[in-house]
Order: C-alpha cells, then sequence, then structure tokens
C-alpha cells in the first residue's frame, strides 16, 4: 500500500512549486511540458494521499489552500535539505562542491563579485556557482542556516556558531548625504541626532527571514522609507525622498557632480566587514571555498570590493 512518503517526491514536490509559482495549473502545465489534465490528475493523486485539498480550484487561478501553502513552505526546505546532502556526497566522493553558493551583501562591489565569478567558472570545474544577495544580518543568516557556503561583508554579531570561521575584510567609511534641494542640506553642522529625527531616513531592509534583524544609524520615532538595497537607497536619496548614510566610494562621484550634499553629524559611521564560512570536520573546506578564500586573501581585491561604485 502506498503511503504519503510515496507521492512526496523530489519532482512531485518541485512540480507543485511550479504551480504555486505560476498561479495556475494551465501555466504550470505548460512550463513542465504536461497537458493541464496530467499536472490536475498528478495533483489529485497526492492530495488523495495526504487526504487534504492543496489547491482552490474555484477559480481560474491556483490558489493554494492552508494546507497546502504549509506544504509548500515545507517543499522549499526539503528540497534545499537535498541538495546539501548532495553537495556533501558530492564534495567528499570529488574534493568540489556541487553546488557553491556565495552571500553578498548590498554593501558589497556587485561588479567585483562578478569579475571573481568570471575567474572561478573560467577554471572549468564541476561546481555550479549561487549568487545571493543579501543586506545586514540575513548576510550571516544565510551562512549559519546552510543556504550560503561563503559570506561577504558579514556585521558579525556576538557568539557567531562554533563552526563558523571568519576574517577581516575592511573597514567601511560612510557618509551621510542628502539632495541639494532637502531641507537638511542648508541645515548648520554638525547634524544633531534630533534634527535627524525630524526627517525621514532611508533605510536599506535587513534581509534576514526571521527576527527583528539589525537596525544601524536611524533615529527612534524617525520616519523611514525602506528600501531593498544600497543601489535603491542611493537613487532615493539622490531624489530627496530622505537622506541617510552611503559608502563614501559611492557616494563620492555624486557629491562631486552637486548631486549629493555631505554633512557633517554628531555619530559618524563606519562598518568593520568580514568574509564568514563553515568549515569543521563534518563538512570540511571543499576545493571551491579554498578558491575563494585565496582569492580574498589579496589586498586589493578585498580592497575593491569594499569599494562600490555606481554609473554617474
Amino acid at each position: 500500500m502506498q503511503t504519503p512518503r510515496d507521492w512526496l517526491t523530489p519532482e512531485a514536490l518541485q512540480m507543485l512549486q511550479t504551480i504555486g509559482q505560476k498561479g495556475s495549473f494551465a501555466a504550470a502545465a505548460r512550463s513542465l511540458n504536461l497537458v493541464p489534465s496530467a499536472l490536475t490528475y498528478r495533483v489529485r493523486q497526492i492530495e488523495d494521499a495526504l487526504d487534504v485539498l492543496l489547491f482552490d480550484r474555484s477559480a481560474r487561478q491556483a490558489v493554494p489552500t492552508a494546507a497546502g501553502r504549509e506544504l509548500l513552505r515545507e517543499a522549499s526546505r526539503l528540497l534545499d535539505d537535498m541538495d546539501t546532502v548532495a553537495n556533501r556526497v558530492r564534495r567528499v566522493a570529488t574534493g568540489w562542491e556541487a553546488v557553491f553558493t556565495v552571500a553578498v551583501d548590498s554593501i558589497i562591489s556587485h561588479s567585483v563579485v562578478m569579475d571573481l565569478c568570471a575567474r572561478f567558472l573560467a577554471l572549468g570545474t564541476p561546481t555550479r556557482l549561487r549568487l545571493r544577495y543579501e543586506t545586514l544580518s540575513g548576510t550571516l543568516a544565510a551562512l549559519t542556516s546552510g543556504q550560503a557556503d561563503l559570506a561577504l561583508g558579514v556585521v558579525l554579531e556576538p557568539g557567531p556558531q562554533a563552526d563558523i570561521r571568519h576574517a577581516l575584510l575592511g573597514d567601511i567609511t560612510f557618509i551621510y548625504a542628502v539632495a541639494p534641494h532637502h531641507p537638511l542640506a542648508q541645515a548648520p553642522e554638525p547634524l544633531s541626532d534630533t534634527r535627524l529625527q525630524q526627517h525621514r531616513a532611508v533605510a536599506v531592509a535587513d534581509s534576514v527571514s526571521r527576527g527583528s534583524g539589525l537596525t544601524i544609524g536611524l533615529q527612534g520615532g524617525q520616519d523611514v522609507f525602506t528600501v531593498p538595497d544600497m543601489t535603491s537607497k542611493l537613487e532615493a536619496q539622490l531624489r530627496g525622498l530622505g537622506g541617510g548614510f552611503l559608502p563614501e566610494s559611492l557616494a563620492q562621484p555624486y557629491v562631486e557632480k552637486g548631486m549629493l550634499v555631505v554633512k557633517q553629524v554628531n555619530n559618524p559611521r563606519t562598518n568593520t566587514c568580514h568574509i564568514a564560512w563553515r568549515d569543521n570536520r563534518q563538512a570540511p573546506a571543499g576545493q571551491a571555498l579554498k578558491w575563494w578564500l585565496a582569492q580574498l586573501e589579496n589586498q586589493t581585491t578585498r580592497d575593491a570590493l569594499l569599494r562600490p561604485k555606481h554609473a554617474v
């Protein structure tokens, strides 16, 4: 007699994910190269095995039920776990990771990371490379949760996990900047915390999925415009939508062109960034991790990673 375990295969979980992502059985069927009736039949078999309804079919859209949403959440976790096991087995057998994921903080130069990726891919290794962009504590969380093998631009939190190793990447100097037409552009300096609190701040959202995450450079009770990454923060401040701290290297070209005004504040900001990775007896460093760590020993590379630039 077949059990739910017989139906919840990786292929079935990926099929359910596709339906959830596409929003309809017809769109999912096209993506999976199936006829809609075949897809519907397979879903009904899974529903019968679990004795639940996974998708509400009362409308044209395939809307997950509460049970369906829970299964989709667990499907992502299970598939990630399978990838982790496969990666570990491949690393034991060959020394090269099957998949190597780098979590990159939004404060890091993406163009320099892409240059490193190009050099790695040119090696022709069996390792598939993945990038994920994170912010603040989300960068370290991607590593500690097993979703990344290397994290760049980590702001270390107290008491990191015992199997997490780290090395200094360097310091990033921030400047407080506003657009020339912003009310603070003509305000006397240094700007006090009270004066800053009276004006909207532009902040980058912490990408950590659980918990409150980190908050840096904000005043209590301050109006905040939250954006997803540092590039969006720059764009918002250029438009006068708020003020805030920007990496000096990112803001300086706009300062020189008169598109941003630097303001002195009572509490200047400098971030100390690290690289972090996992290395222990159960999961020793593979060849891909060793290659990336070797590149990051170069001072020129580390300096370049900490100097994000944006086309003016």
